[in-house]
């Protein structure tokens, strides 16, 4: 079976810095994929090179063994830390938005049938994430956590084969961040999604991810740190017990992990 996302032999490069070097890997469909690393380590520019927001400087993506070209496409949805949500608007006409951009892109706005099918479906849409009581609520009167559910209810909409999270629970106080947990990993399930999430939290991407990956520089030079760029240093697929973990060929456990 042929992966759903393919990477082969990517590097980004801006101007003579190198952010991510020569990144080969494949992420099968329906997987909860973990991405960690140190800062400055190309996460981001990882997610946006999946996102179509950017291309690599070398290598290939490709999306059901179709090259991916570089722009955002309705098959990718994206969640950021900082929430992405228009405060002008109420919560179901902010999830309403994507559809009226998609199908009326010169007016973003339906009229008769178009619309109602558009309001139902955010609506739905909206009860999926547990805003169904808030649909007429605007931003400035939710709190951070309900901001986030509709910024996730944003980004489902329009029904994303992959759903990209860009350190999506970072800003959330302990208990609302396990709330997200829980609603995250129940919106995988019940939507069949691939997810490719980027945390700095370590226990955050074991709790959630079914694989868990670590970018990281490979080699460093004093003289020339621009030069080197990251790549994947750790590979780790989580058994059903998350008692061991693998690094290419050779077997590590979880608390070594954390430890790098």
């Amino acid at each position: 079976m042929s992966a759903l996302l393919s990477l082969r032999n990517l590097w980004v490069e801006y101007g003579d810095k190198i952010i991510i070097e020569n990144l080969s890997l494949d992420i099968e469909e329906g997987a909860f994929v973990s991405v960690v690393g140190p800062s400055g380590a190309g996460k981001s520019s990882f997610l946006r090179l999946i996102l179509g927001q950017e291309a690599p400087a070398r290598g290939e993506i490709r999306l059901d063994d179709t090259p991916l070209v570089p722009e955002c496409g309705p098959d990718r949805g994206v969640v950021f830390q900082r929430y992405s949500v228009f405060p002008h608007l109420s919560a179901l006409r902010n999830v309403m938005f994507g559809a009226e951009c998609e199908e009326a892109p010169f007016s973003a706005r339906l009229f008769g049938a178009a619309r109602r099918k558009a309001r139902d479906d955010a609506a739905e849409m909206l009860h999926a994430v547990g805003l169904g009581a808030s649909m007429d609520s605007y931003p400035a009167q939710m709190s951070g956590g309900m901001q986030q559910r509709l910024a996730i209810a944003q980004a489902l909409i329009k029904r994303p084969r992959i759903l990209l999270l860009d350190e999506p629970f970072g800003a959330l106080d302990p208990g609302i961040r396990a709330d997200m947990h829980e609603l995250i990993t129940r919106l995988w399930r019940d939507y069949s999604l691939t997810i490719i999430m980027v945390t700095h939290d370590i226990r955050e991407a074991f709790t959630l991810g079914t694989r868990v990956l670590a970018l990281d520089k490979r080699r460093h030079d004093p003289h020339a740190p621009h030069r080197y760029g990251a790549t994947v240093v750790y590979d780790i697929p989580l058994d059903k017990e998350r008692s061991k973990v693998v690094y290419h060929s050779e077997r590590i456990t979880i608390d070594e992990v954390s430890n790098n």
